[in-house]
């Protein structure tokens, strides 16, 4: 999972530790500072990859994307099957368009 600063909570790391998911979430400058309250040492912090975060943008434009056709930003097909269609037909638009 990648995901920005706002995601960065123990709770957070600690169910995606349970759950076996890897994640890559850049630490908030107060967490930073909170380490330190954690031992002498200051604790160990999270693994991040930077190189990987910096992937996410690809996501993010692509999902903006799709969110400029009414019918999937809003969703108005009422069955699952159909909203999927959708969306697989308007990602192979905007594939074929670029």
């Amino acid at each position: 999972m990648i995901a920005d600063k706002a995601y960065s909570s123990a709770a957070i790391r600690r169910t995606q530790r349970q759950r076996g998911i890897a994640a890559t979430i850049p630490e908030r400058v107060d967490q930073q500072a909170g380490r330190v309250r954690r031992g002498p040492r200051g604790g160990r912090p999270p693994r991040f990859d930077p190189a990987l975060y910096k992937r996410r943008n690809v996501v993010e434009r692509c999902i903006g994307r799709l969110k400029q056709w009414r019918g999937i930003a809003t969703r108005f097909d009422k069955l699952a099957r159909n909203y999927r269609a959708a969306t697989v037909l308007v990602t192979a638009l905007l594939w074929i368009n670029t």
